[in-house]
Parts: C-alpha cells; structure tokens; sequence
C-alpha cells in the first residue's frame, strides 16, 4: 500500500529497486526506507521480542526503538525505519538480539566491534 497521490505532498520515489526479505525477491522504490517498502508490500510483523517472543511491528519510525532491528546484508541490528533501500539488499528477520558471527564478544549489544557493529545508528556507518 503506497500514497499515490497526495493533493499537497509530491513524491519522488526514485528507481524502482529489487531486495530480497528472507530469501524472496520484492521491490522498492531507491528513496524510500527498508520498512516502507515492507510495509507496501505487505509485511507488517517485522520480528518477535527477545524474551516473550511477541510479534513486532513499526513503532517509532525514527529510529529511536529496538522495533525495527533487522540483519540487512549480514550486518545485524540495522533500523530499518531510517535506513534507505538499495538495490539488491538482503534483508532478513532477526532473531533474538542479532548476534555479530565476527564478534568474539557474541552476546555484546552495545559498541561492537570489528565489521559488524551493534545498533547502526541513523547517519553512522
């Protein structure tokens, strides 16, 4: 579900883009971030808590909350709700607190280290 017309706001959607959300091809558009091409295709549960195992879905929007972590090209922990879509991204429904495989801290959720990096916030890299 997407905007199409808005009698006040222009879109500019960018290139239309292709990812893959746990292994099935879906498209986007390149302005648009992660959570709002899920959400236009349909995807409203985006994880489950990590202790009661509760469905989760967006919550703030503005990457101030754990609701929206992701693994995004093996990185995990990226907020999907501020990070833009690319072409050929793999995004994938993160388990638990999304472990680093290249952490030697496994269990570490703040700071990170080496090429994975816990809680990617917006404007960071």
């Amino acid at each position: 579900m997407r905007i199409e017309e808005h009698p006040v706001r222009q879109f500019d959607r960018g290139e239309k883009v292709s990812f893959f959300y746990n292994g099935q091809k879906m498209e986007g558009y390149s302005s648009e971030t992660i959570a709002a091409a899920l959400h236009a295709a349909g995807v409203r549960r985006l994880g489950h808590s990590p202790e009661l195992h509760r469905p989760r879905g967006l919550f703030c929007a503005i990457g101030n909350c754990s609701s929206c972590f992701m693994t995004v090209n093996g990185e995990p922990n990226v907020r999907i709700c501020v990070t833009r879509l690319e072409e050929g991204m793999r995004v994938e429904e993160q388990q638990g607190r999304g472990l680093c495989p290249h952490d030697s801290r496994r269990g570490d959720f703040g700071g990170g280290r080496g090429p994975c990096r816990s809680v990617r916030r917006p404007g960071r890299r």
